[in-house]
């Protein structure tokens, strides 16, 4: 198959199992500028599979930027009510939500925190509607990554343009399994994960504990109705879906008062266009109260300090080191990726899909019954080749889940 084919069939894979699109349904689209020849392949296909209307927004990383660097504080710390109802409204309608994302991983470098901080308060704010359309079941959504020259150039730096972009591409679709039939692939895919979830909700864990010889030595708390999830997820209504393309990780939303230890970073994590390397967190009574990093402590301060819920945990995530992403050998610099080749954290919301009967209850409720609240979810990457978890029981007991870097058993 040649590579036009190939990306066709990423659009297939995409709309059909990521969006899980259905006839008559609006598909609602952000996208960068760059990535205007893909877009358009998703757009094309999604008429194709019967959709009703399809918008797209677009996106400019440099403009963004240079919004950033001159516009006064004020201007971030409420949205436009245009751009709010946009989004409201296609949550409203029943549309599917598709990301595409690729981004320069370092062209918001320097950027003022503070502005970062109260764009992403008033964004959460103003699309409540939005965001809790998808977190509670009610709309499909997808994320997927486009190679674009900007990201591609950070990823090879040692290529040209054109070289950098199109191995960019190859890795992308390698990751997100685009053979003769990916949606196939993908079906398949799904069944693997199966009997991890069932093996790790039969044990009815208390509390994960981390360590490795980089020095993470971190305990966990996980909830009594806390359950273990990964692969896809099914909306309220049934309708099963793949949020993130590609994806390996097998998740829980644990505890947001018990979190005690430190945990170091294995890869950098890239936040809004700005990184952060070589980092660690210490937590207490499940809230981050320390951190440092050689590089952008003040970025991942300000994730910690976006509002009450950002410096408590909303995710553990399990990934084996040998993870097929991980073997790629490539560095990505984009978390959707990153995060799928490591045992990973996220600072911020958790997720009611990991709360038995979580989809009956709103934000307060979960919060009280111990699932994270905030405007912000932040995975770092945190699995390395030597980690160990333990997991431990409410008797006391030890059952061992992973075993340098892998599955125990």
């Amino acid at each position: 198959m040649d590579f036009d084919e190939r990306l066709d069939k990423y659009a297939e894979l995409i709309v059909y199992k990521g969006c899980a699109l259905q006839g008559g349904q609006e598909l609602y689209i952000t996208a960068p500028l760059q990535t205007v020849d893909f877009t358009r392949r998703v757009v094309r296909t999604a008429y194709g599979a019967g959709a009703r209307q399809v918008t797209v927004a677009w996106s400019d990383e440099v403009c963004a930027r240079m919004t950033y660097d001159n516009a006064p504080l004020e201007v971030f710390e409420t949205l436009e009510p245009w751009k709010a109802e946009r989004s409201n409204s296609m949550v409203r309608r029943g549309a599917a939500i598709l990301n595409i994302l690729s981004e320069d991983p370092e062209v918001m470098t320097g950027v003022d925190q503070a502005k970062i901080i109260a764009s992403a308060r008033a964004s959460h704010a103003a699309c409540k509607e939005f965001y809790d359309a998808l977190d509670f079941g009610r709309n499909v959504w997808c994320i997927a990554g486009a190679s674009t020259p900007d990201w591609a150039g950070k990823v090879f730096p040692d290529l040209s343009e054109e070289e950098a972009t199109r191995k960019l591409w190859d890795a992308i679709m390698d990751t997100a399994r685009v053979d003769s039939d990916p949606c196939a692939a993908w079906d398949a895919h799904r069944a693997t994960f199966d009997a991890r979830k069932a093996w790790l909700n039969s044990q009815h864990l208390d509390a994960l504990h981390y360590t490795a010889s980089n020095g993470t030595d971190f305990t966990v708390g996980l909830l009594e109705k806390g359950r273990w999830e990964g692969g896809g997820q099914a909306t309220a209504d049934g309708t099963y879906f793949f949020p993130n393309i590609p994806t390996e990780e097998i998740f829980t939303s644990p505890d947001r008062m018990r979190a005690d230890g430190i945990v170091h970073s294995a890869l950098p994590l890239i936040y809004n266009g700005a990184r952060v390397q070589d980092f660690w967190v210490r937590f207490e009574d499940g809230k981050a109260v320390e951190c440092d990093a050689e590089v952008g402590r003040d970025v991942l301060q300000g994730i910690i300090d976006i509002d009450e819920g950002s410096c408590r945990l909303g995710e553990c995530a399990l990934i084996p080191y040998e993870s097929p992403i991980r073997q790629t050998g490539i560095l990505f610099l984009n978390t959707l990726y990153d995060e799928n080749a490591s045992c990973h954290l996220a600072l911020g919301k958790g997720f009611p899909d990991c709360y038995e009967g979580g989809y009956d209850l709103d934000s307060e409720q979960l919060e009280q019954e111990g699932v994270n609240e905030s405007a912000t979810h932040v995975d770092f990457m945190i699995g390395t080749e030597d980690l160990c978890i333990t997991g431990i029981k409410a008797d006391g007991s030890e059952v061992p889940v992973f075993v340098d870097g892998t599955w125990a058993e």
